[in-house]
């Protein structure tokens, strides 16, 4: 089983490569879902960690995956930036307003990406379940090569008849990684259903208010942030290399 870590920092990464993640997907704001990286941050994980395949989120706002023209020419400016600072591959995904698949979009993502490995991300839970199923082979054709699904559902554990559907209908097409809500002890199920790779972010809530008194504008604001559990890490890492 193929283990991909979704991290927002270099000790991230370097947890993720210690633990023998096959690949990282490279995002910031994880608290938001994950937005698209800067190019420092991608320097610094390449600089760190120069043997680890690093696919770069591309998103360039919270909220729905809907993109305007401004919004889709600025996701293929920053797929152009993170292939030029060393990233292997996108994470993309676009939508119309009526929750289905934006292919004109898409392609043009594809496009920019020139050749860099491309994951639609879980933009296609959004989808009704079959309209998730017809997706993939259409989305193997525009040059997608693996698929982040939860298969619709709150936590992938619970969505694996959908996965194991999408998998199907890709007929070696393309993969379909399992993700979203991911549990330790769902690896094995994955496995038997014929997913061969899995993805989690694997974070803990850090709290870094400090004690004594705060400021009002202090005490407005949150302090707590995500940050790469290194046990949760190590744990995922053992359980995938069982599963090989």
């Amino acid at each position: 089983m193929q283990l991909e870590i979704a991290v927002q920092d270099v000790p991230g990464a370097q947890l993720a490569a210690a633990h023998g993640a096959a690949r990282i997907e490279l995002c910031c704001a994880l608290q938001l879902g994950g937005l698209t990286p800067s190019q420092g941050l991608l320097q610094s994980v390449r600089s760190a960690e120069p043997a680890l395949p690093i696919h770069a989120l591309i998103r360039p706002r919270p909220g729905d995956y809907v993109y305007d023209e401004a919004a889709v020419a600025l996701m293929v400016a920053e797929i152009k930036a993170m292939r030029d600072g060393g990233a292997t591959g996108v994470v993309i995904g676009a939508l119309t307003a009526a929750d289905t698949i934006d292919y004109q979009s898409v392609q043009t993502l594809v496009a920019a990406a020139d050749g860099l490995h491309i994951t639609f991300h879980r933009a296609v839970d959004h989808l009704s379940l079959s309209d998730a199923v017809a997706a993939v082979p259409h989305l193997a054709d525009l040059g997608v090569c693996r698929i982040l699904s939860s298969g619709g559902a709150a936590s992938a554990g619970t969505g694996l008849e959908q996965l194991q559907a999408m998998h199907e209908a890709s007929a070696g097409a393309l993969s379909i990684m399992a993700g979203g809500g991911v549990k330790i002890s769902d690896f094995a199920a994955f496995y038997d259903a014929g997913l061969r790779d899995v993805h989690l972010s694997a974070k803990r809530t850090l709290n870094t208010r400090p004690p004594g008194h705060l400021t009002g504008a202090a005490l407005a604001e949150d302090h707590s942030y995500f940050a790469t559990d290194a046990a949760l890490v190590e744990q995922a890492g053992q359980a995938a290399r069982a599963l090989h």
